[in-house]
C-alpha cells in the first residue's frame, strides 16, 4: 500500500464521546479477525516503539480480555469485557489498570465498501468531559495511527 491512511478522531462536542474512523485496504472479515484473534492484534495494536503481551482473551459475547503494553520496561496494563462480538460489531469496555475507574464503553463496527475496501468505525463513551479530553491529550493518536499503520502491513503481507 503506497498511500498512509490517517485516522479521523473528533470528540462530540455535546457528549463525552471520542469517534474514529478509517479506511483500510480489506474485507470486514479481515478486520474482525485482526480485533478479535489476539495473537494478530497484539502484533499491531499501540505505537511503533511498545510491544504488546496477551495476558487473557476470550474474544466472545460476555467474553474478557487483559493486554499489557511494555515500552522501555515499562509495563502499562489494560483490561476490559466484550459484551457483544459478531463479525460486523464489537462492543467492549477498556480500561487503564493505572486509571481504574476509568472505564470505557467502546463500539467498533466495520462497514464493507466493496471492492475489498472497508471503513472501522470506532466510538469510545467515557465518564466525563474531562476524561475524555485527558484521553486527547495524552497523544492517543500516535497509538492509533501508528497501530492502524502496521495492521495495514500486516493486510498487505497477507498475515490477516
Amino acid at each position: 500500500m503506497d498511500k498512509t491512511t490517517q485516522t479521523a478522531i473528533e470528540a462530540d462536542p455535546k457528549l463525552p464521546v471520542i469517534r474514529m474512523t478509517r479506511d483500510f485496504a480489506a474485507t470486514p472479515e479481515q478486520l474482525f479477525r485482526a480485533h478479535t484473534d489476539p495473537a494478530l492484534f497484539a502484533r499491531w495494536v499501540g505505537p511503533d516503539a511498545v510491544t504488546t503481551r496477551i495476558e487473557h482473551w476470550d474474544a466472545s459475547t460476555g467474553g474478557s480480555w487483559r493486554y499489557v503494553s511494555v515500552h522501555d520496561g515499562a509495563e502499562y496494563a489494560f483490561h476490559g469485557s466484550f459484551h457483544e462480538v459478531r463479525p460486523d460489531r464489537i462492543v467492549q469496555t477498556f480500561t487503564f489498570d493505572g486509571e481504574p475507574d476509568g472505564v470505557a464503553l467502546e463500539t467498533l463496527w466495520f462497514e464493507d465498501l466493496g471492492d475489498g475496501r472497508t471503513r472501522l468505525h470506532a466510538q469510545s463513551l467515557v465518564d466525563s468531559f474531562d476524561s475524555r479530553d485527558a484521553w486527547l491529550r495524552s497523544g492517543m493518536e500516535v497509538g492509533v495511527d501508528e497501530g492502524y499503520a502496521k495492521l495495514d502491513r500486516m493486510l498487505a503481507d497477507g498475515a490477516v
